[in-house]
């Protein structure tokens, strides 16, 4: 079982092996931790996820590349489920894209994990429920995995987590 850990701050800040990226299904740079983490990396990032998944990825799964300019050596996409309101399979599909991400991390040997809470942002998944699938999926990362760090982008992102950890 994975240590949990809750960080108040710019995920593209944390060194960690795997940074988790909050990304679309197109794999294209968009707004939110999206854009923060290929603003960060560089162009290249884009540029190898063009090469390597000219199709996307969908809804519920994720895709890795190199960290390039981060302070990590992996970027996992994640493509979380826009928001329908909770009928329409996506608590299913968020924790299918965590766990995804978190097993493509450890198949490349990540030890130390940092991911934001998918799907949070402008796909308007609630703060509480997204949490909780955060944590559940981060405790159950497979080995080598030992930490996964859920950075929050605010105070009541990382209230979410703190309550979704303690139980």
């Amino acid at each position: 079982m994975a240590e949990v850990q809750v960080l108040l701050g710019d995920i593209t800040q944390v060194e960690c092996d795997a940074m988790v990226n909050a990304a679309n299904s197109q794999l294209r740079r968009g707004g939110g931790v999206d854009g923060a983490i290929h603003r960060a990396a560089g162009p290249a990032l884009q540029a190898e996820l063009n090469s390597a998944h000219p199709e996307g990825c969908p809804t519920g799964s994720a895709v890795l590349t190199s960290g390039h300019l981060l302070p990590c050596r992996y970027v996992v996409h994640a493509v979380g489920p826009v928001w329908r309101g909770g009928r329409s399979g996506e608590p299913q599909e968020l924790a299918s894209a965590y766990r995804t991400a978190l097993a493509l991390a450890a198949r490349a040997g990540c030890r130390v994990v940092a991911a934001p809470l998918v799907s949070s942002g402008v796909y308007g998944y609630p703060l509480v429920e997204a949490a909780a699938i955060a944590v559940a999926a981060a405790a159950a990362a497979p080995p080598p995995v030992e930490r996964v760090i859920l950075v929050a982008f605010d105070r009541r992102a990382e209230a979410a987590v703190h309550r979704a950890i303690s139980g």
